[in-house]
């Protein structure tokens, strides 16, 4: 695919439960993997529950592991959502990942309500959802190797995010600025 084609997120939950579907662009790729594009205004829903965008995003999807990061312009709750997944795969345009309900998660710096029920200060790293998490591995039936990959990958994220390693060093702005230009230039 080449930069600028748009693309559909389909995630699911384990068993293939319905969960987030969104549409955006293809950015590019480097080092780190694909970067997708998703503008102010971009319609996340899942079954029960919908939004639009109130920032630019931009989501990383790494080759082989298990996450995909996407990263939020300043203005709400958190700077970085780290979904973990099993390693997510491409049919066509159509991004698929099955979420494993753990959450790495970076605060904003920048003062923004948080949404009910979170009491992190700003710039603070923290997993979410590990209730939910074990929940699911018996209610689910999540495999012990799922459930193994997904904890290690949880571990890792949260030293590498707090550390501030790459690809969590900055390296999304130059994707932020790229979906800026390929949506609001003229030309678009």
């Amino acid at each position: 695919m080449e930069p600028g084609t748009p693309i559909r997120c389909e995630m699911t939950k384990w068993g293939d439960r319905p969960h987030w579907r969104f549409s955006g662009i293809l950015l590019g790729s480097d080092e780190h993997g694909d970067w997708l594009g998703f503008p102010e205004g971009t319609h996340n829903h899942r079954p029960g529950y919908e939004f639009r965008s109130d920032v630019d995003a931009v989501t990383l999807v790494p080759a082989g592991r298990w996450y995909v990061a996407t990263f939020h312009e300043p203005g709400v709750w958190c700077d970085l959502y780290v979904d973990i997944t099993t390693p997510p795969t491409w049919e066509g345009d159509v991004l698929r990942a099955v979420d494993l309900d753990l959450d790495v998660i970076r605060m904003s710096r920048v003062p923004a309500a948080p949404p009910p029920g979170r009491v992190a200060g700003p710039g603070e790293v923290f997993v979410d959802d590990e209730d939910e998490f074990a929940e699911h591995q018996v209610a689910f039936g999540y495999p012990a190797e799922v459930v193994q990959q997904a904890q290690a990958s949880c571990d890792e994220l949260v030293r590498a995010v707090r550390a501030g390693l790459p690809p969590f060093d900055g390296a999304h702005r130059r994707w932020l600025a790229e979906l800026t230009r390929l949506t609001r230039s003229p030309s678009s």
